[in-house]
């Protein structure tokens, strides 16, 4: 009897005034959200509190699933003018500020993160063990445990002296060839890479670099997307300019990060072959303003200015042209915790609000491979939930404060 009583679900519920679905596309009203544990189990409308459960109480407010960022940097520190920066913490450091991001993030109200690469490999696979095993509070995390990139590439710390030595573990997906990919994404994935990240162009905030170059062949990306199919995953590619995102479409990725210089060509392409997009289309201000004053690189600057605008205007071809859009925001390059800052930029440059909702919703779990588990507040999925007391189909900016936080349905943030 004892056993059966600590085996039997937890049963709560939300009491939801307004409850966004971005997978059916409307707002519902005076719903009640049934939760077993860390899932949702029913939605009804409300006919008063029931009585095998509590009840939190979010009556007033409009309620929504947990927000999705697809791509952020939880484990590196944030990005400053020193170039040399990834060496001047050591690994037990870097855990401790990876610690501390991923709960900020947590309260801004994104409840899972696809991070897209750290220096130190594995460091992120670490952190989202560690939050899974409930050591530390974070969102869900999907990791690609190191950058897949070409010697000397946007993927590397360039710009210091030659004589400077970078530790192995800093270079872990450094590759020479397609051979060498196969190798290096095997590595990868064996040591709990959940996907893989390939630096296919030049970086706007790595010395050195152009962000129009093409880095990895054709035939390199499609050994990265080859390797990881083996496994059920799949490859993600950096690409900055036309030709670079033209070629890792071809070659298979499943989406483009940032597409800044994206043409015509590569807007049809994506679409024709279904590839997403992740733009990170709010950065190009934060660097613009903050990097000045900071006085961070002047290449760092100059490639931000000319990438800034075209990645807009490419963002505004890909939503008319019907290009899967999926929230990223390159989080680490400007303060964790401000992820929500882009959605009314992505409304300014063609969404909806309930597109760029669903783009953090429901797009982008379908990019992770996990429709009906996050991005959703329908039976099946984890409770995870958010509430606000304005309403973002009018504005989506009130998102950017976000008092309410459940995740597996327990309250995190409650202001």
């Amino acid at each position: 009897m004892i056993v059966a009583l600590l085996l039997a679900a937890q049963v709560s519920y939300v009491h939801a005034g307004k409850l966004v679905d971005p997978q059916a596309g409307k707002v519902l009203t005076d719903q009640l959200i049934r939760i077993e544990d860390d899932k949702i189990t029913a939605v009804t409308p409300w006919k008063g509190a029931p009585k095998d459960g509590p009840v939190t109480d979010w009556s007033k407010l409009t309620v929504l699933p947990g927000l999705i960022d697809m791509h952020t940097h939880l484990v590196d520190e944030e990005q400053g003018e020193n170039i040399a920066q990834p060496l001047l913490r050591s690994a037990a450091e870097q855990a401790y500020i990876g610690a501390a991001h991923a709960r900020t993030t947590l309260m801004a109200g994104f409840t899972s993160v696809r991070d897209v690469g750290t220096w130190r490999a594995f460091g992120d696979v670490a952190l989202r063990d560690a939050i899974n095993e409930g050591y530390v509070p974070g969102p869900r995390m999907s990791v690609a445990g190191a950058y897949v990139t070409a010697p000397g590439g946007g993927g590397e710390i360039t710009g210091i002296a030659q004589d400077v030595g970078v530790p192995a573990e800093m270079r872990r997906g450094v590759v020479e060839d397609a051979a060498d990919v196969h190798k290096k994404v095997r590595d990868l994935l064996v040591h709990g890479a959940d996907f893989i990240k390939l630096i296919a162009t030049g970086a706007v905030l790595t010395e050195g670099t152009e962000p129009g170059q093409l880095e990895l062949s054709e035939d390199e990306i499609r050994a990265a997307v080859e390797e990881t199919a083996k496994r059920g995953t799949y490859a993600t590619a950096h690409a900055h300019g036309a030709e670079g995102v033209k070629t890792a479409v071809r070659a298979g990725v499943r989406s483009i990060e940032h597409g800044s210089l994206i043409d015509d060509e590569g807007v049809a392409l994506m679409k024709a072959k279904g590839a997403f997009l992740v733009a990170d289309i709010y950065n190009g201000d934060f660097i613009d303003t903050y990097g000045r004053q900071h006085h961070w690189p002047d290449g760092m600057i100059r490639k931000n200015r000319e990438t800034t605008d075209a990645q807009r205007e490419g963002f505004r071809k890909a939503v008319k042209a019907g290009v899967k859009i999926a929230y990223g925001t390159d989080a680490g390059v400007y303060p964790h915790g401000w992820n929500a800052r882009q959605m009314p930029y992505m409304v300014k440059y063609g969404m909806t609000p309930m597109q760029a909702i669903q783009s953090a919703t429901t797009v982008a779990a379908e990019l992770m491979n996990k429709t009906g588990q996050v991005g959703c507040n329908t039976v099946g999925c984890y409770a995870d939930l958010i509430a606000v007391a304005g309403d973002p189909i009018a504005d989506v900016s009130v998102l950017a404060n976000i008092p309410k936080v459940m995740k597996g349905g327990a309250v995190v943030k409650d202001q």
